[in-house]
């Protein structure tokens, strides 16, 4: 076994590594940086010192994993289930749209 150093600022942690090559990191480690997502990757960087860097690396921007939450992609499931059935309404312009709502929320005594 190897026994390999991941290195932070507010954390140390050791992993093991089999003889296969396997590392497994901690789970606290993976959930972190959402390592324990569907599709993340480590990248791997060895520096010319010796020191060896992990990198995550996760099939989207992180600034974009709301959108690929389950939640929100049953929303768009639902969404392109509606335009497929054609329960969707289209609008030339702001101005129809606005009152379109309007009339929807005078109907529903919302206005």
């Amino acid at each position: 076994m190897i026994a390999v150093m991941v290195e932070r600022a507010r954390s140390h942690f050791v992993a093991l590594s089999a003889s296969r090559g396997s590392i497994t990191l901690p789970a606290e480690l993976r959930h972190r940086h959402r390592l324990d997502q569907p599709g993340a990757q480590v990248e791997i960087v060895e520096r010319d010192d010796g020191v060896i860097e992990l990198h995550p690396v996760l099939p989207h921007r992180a600034d974009q994993a709301w959108f690929w939450d389950e939640r929100w992609q049953a929303m768009e499931r639902e969404a392109e289930e509606d335009v497929v059935a054609g329960r969707v309404k289209t609008f030339d312009s702001a101005d129809e749209f606005l009152a379109d709502l309007e009339r929807e929320a005078g109907e529903r005594g919302l206005a």
